[in-house]
């Protein structure tokens, strides 16, 4: 590929795309598929136990629970130079989750088998993050960002579909030997990725080292705004084969063609404008795309709602978290990507958790009305601490 230039002086742009980060994509996209394709269809692994939504929304807190014990620990382990190894445990934990769901459906054993899984995400979707952050070049470090994040657009687009007609097709043992191999596939792509040797004094196990301060106010903002998506992608599904409405593959595909669309075309915006555009904006989106489901739930507005969603994710999730870590170095990057993934976990399985329970409780329109309230808390978690932190694009931007 040959070396753009800059419309300033004729000086060479920042080399963004390199062979690293392409196959670390690569990487990152089977890590998701594996993920979102088992996570759209369990609930429905659940019920074919025996299992309700309340218990299906279980399943999703305890996945995210022991996700966010394990990931500091991946952090400091990060911090401390280490990549290749954290990896590979991630991903041969993502295959043998499956296999466990598959061999063993029983529904005790099927909540320790996600919460192993969950143990895979974490150590595998940090080094993938830590991996990319390496090698992303500084000056175009938000619209790298965006590009890495477009793996979990991807993934978003083809893994529920996939799951859905492998359940639906062929069941729930041909399902999960697929995401296994998956999870494979992605151990070989990694095998060629050049990880850079991080020469880094070594770091105490403690606190301070666990846990990021700098990346703790985009953790705050996305944190209360993943309640709403961990409500979306574990029930939006069953909400659809419930209310008669198109596949919830279909309501996915749209969802990660919007988001794709919203990546590739607004990617350089955090760069050049900061943050705050696509925390108020998509906030705003993502409101409105619950209130249709749960107002107006019909075709037209079903495919809204998930554009609306697309346009959210895409937007929101790579501005925060390059907001997160764009200022750490070699010996806090693992920290800040695990600290801020851990408020990605707990909202998303605090999202899946409550949801459920609103479920059972008060019926589908309801949880969708009252879980949308957590966009108007983010805005106002950006707005008051968020927007003025020194990792905030769009206040160094201000102030130059």
């Amino acid at each position: 590929m040959s070396t753009e230039k800059t419309a300033h002086a004729g000086k060479p742009a920042a080399k963004l795309w390199t062979r690293d980060l392409v196959l670390i994509i690569l990487v990152n996209l089977c890590v998701f598929t594996n993920h979102i394709m088992t996570l759209s269809t369990f609930p429905f692994f659940i019920q074919s136990l025996g299992g309700s939504e309340a218990i299906a929304g279980v399943c999703a807190a305890a996945f995210a629970f022991v996700a966010v014990i394990i990931r500091p620990f991946v952090g400091w382990w990060l911090d401390n130079g280490v990549r290749k190894v954290a990896l590979v445990a991630g991903l041969l934990l993502l295959g043998a989750a499956p296999l466990g769901y598959a061999f063993v459906p029983v529904l005790s054993m099927s909540i320790a088998f996600r919460m192993l899984h969950g143990v895979g995400l974490s150590f595998s979707n940090s080094t993938t993050a830590t991996v990319a952050s390496d090698v992303i070049c500084r000056p175009r470090f938000a619209e790298g960002m965006g590009y890495f994040g477009m793996a979990t657009a991807l993934a978003s687009a083809i893994a529920p579909a996939l799951g859905l007609s492998l359940m639906e097709g062929f069941g729930f043992g041909t399902l999960y030997a697929v995401a296994a191999g998956i999870a494979g596939l992605g151990l070989v792509l990694f095998a060629f990725v050049r990880t850079r040797k991080v020469d880094v004094p070594k770091k105490k196990l403690d606190l301070r080292t666990i846990i990021n301060r700098d990346s703790l106010p985009a953790t705050a903002t996305m944190f209360v705004f993943m309640l709403t998506l961990g409500a979306l992608e574990n029930f939006v599904a069953i909400f659809a084969a419930e209310n008669s409405l198109p596949s919830g593959s279909i309501y996915f595909i749209v969802m990660s063609v919007m988001l794709l669309v919203v990546r590739i075309t607004l990617g350089k915006l955090v760069d050049q404008r900061g943050e705050a555009i696509f925390v108020y904006t998509c906030n705003a989106a993502m409101l409105v795309a619950f209130l249709l489901l749960a107002l107006a739930p019909n075709t037209a507005m079903y495919i809204l709602s998930a554009a609306l969603a697309g346009y959210t994710f895409g937007g929101l999730e790579p501005s925060l978290q390059s907001m997160a870590v764009h200022t750490s170095t070699d010996e806090t990057r693992g920290s800040a990507n695990s600290t801020f993934l851990c408020g990605y976990d707990i909202g998303y399985g605090l999202g899946g958790g409550i949801a459920g329970s609103l479920i059972t409780a008060m019926g589908y329109s309801s949880m969708w009305i009252i879980v949308s309230l957590a966009c108007v808390v983010s805005v106002f978690i950006y707005a008051v601490w968020a927007r003025h932190s020194d990792t905030s694009f769009s206040k160094n931007l201000a102030s130059h």
